[in-house]
């Protein structure tokens, strides 16, 4: 039987090598590359170390210095669990992503992938107790990078987040296993309601741009949102939703429409 965690290891390996064997080629194709990419991949010996150096740098600021934000993230990718995920996340948007053909293009450019990984360590730090300093990060994040992920969301892995900006995911949201999120999506609340009151997004998901889901709703696995939709009712799996507010217009033939990143559909 196989290992997860030793499967998770050997993809994570496997993408740092990449990331490595092009940061080399680039330092010498694009020589004005070199000092950033010997600074950023090449003086580190993990995917975490080098993670947490860059997002440090990029999250940081006068009240935040690098210094204090690099020594969290350094403990939390320490965790081969929450590296795996960073594996997963990268492979996912060189699969998915067609403008992406290189594992160093998200790692370096890619602020959907750069956002959800410091999401993972604010929400590290919130279960942990450490609410406040969780939501400095998330604080961080939105300024710097334009998404706002609460740090109480639980968010699998092997998503691909394109474009990212305007994305928000509230508080008590829930986002399975390879799903894929465009820009300016919201997985929010409705009104003043506490406790649960955010969306589930099953394993499998297409959320197009701009979707707004709303409530403690479930949209079930294999199913697709398309763009600009409101949804406020549950979504059964593999259906198509489209609309304001969303209606069921088709249903998917494929299991996981998050990786075939299709987003036409046919009305009935």
């Amino acid at each position: 039987m196989n290992n997860p965690s030793n499967n998770s290891q050997t993809l994570s390996d496997s993408v740092w090598q990449h990331i490595v064997q092009e940061a080399e080629v680039t330092a010498k194709t694009e020589p004005v590359l070199a000092s950033y990419l010997q600074s950023t991949i090449l003086d580190h010996g993990d995917m975490g170390s080098a993670l947490s150096f860059h997002l440090s740098t990029k999250l940081a600021s006068t009240s935040t210095p690098a210094k204090m934000l690099r020594d969290i993230m350094d403990e939390v990718f320490a965790d081969p669990s929450v590296i795996g995920c960073a594996a997963t996340d990268i492979q996912a948007t060189v699969d998915r992503d067609s403008a992406c053909d290189l594992y160093s293009t998200p790692f370096l450019y890619f602020k959907g992938f750069l956002a959800l990984q410091a999401y993972r360590v604010a929400h590290h730090l919130w279960l942990q107790n450490q609410r406040s300093l969780a939501l400095l990060i998330q604080y961080r994040i939105s300024i710097k990078l334009a998404v706002d992920i609460h740090p109480a969301a639980v968010i699998g892995c092997g998503l691909m987040i394109d474009h990212a900006t305007g994305l928000v995911i509230g508080e008590t949201a829930v986002v399975e296993d390879c799903v894929s999120i465009m820009q300016s999506v919201t997985l929010g609340g409705t009104g003043k309601v506490s406790g649960d009151r955010h969306p589930k997004i099953r394993k499998g998901v297409l959320l197009g741009p701009g979707a707004k889901i709303l409530g403690n709703i479930e949209i079930g696995e294999g199913a697709m949102v398309a763009a600009s939709s409101v949804v406020l009712k549950a979504v059964e799996p593999h259906a198509i939703v489209a609309g304001v507010p969303a209606k069921v217009v088709g249903h998917m033939d494929i299991d996981e429409p998050s990786k075939a990143m299709n987003h036409y559909f046919k009305c009935p």
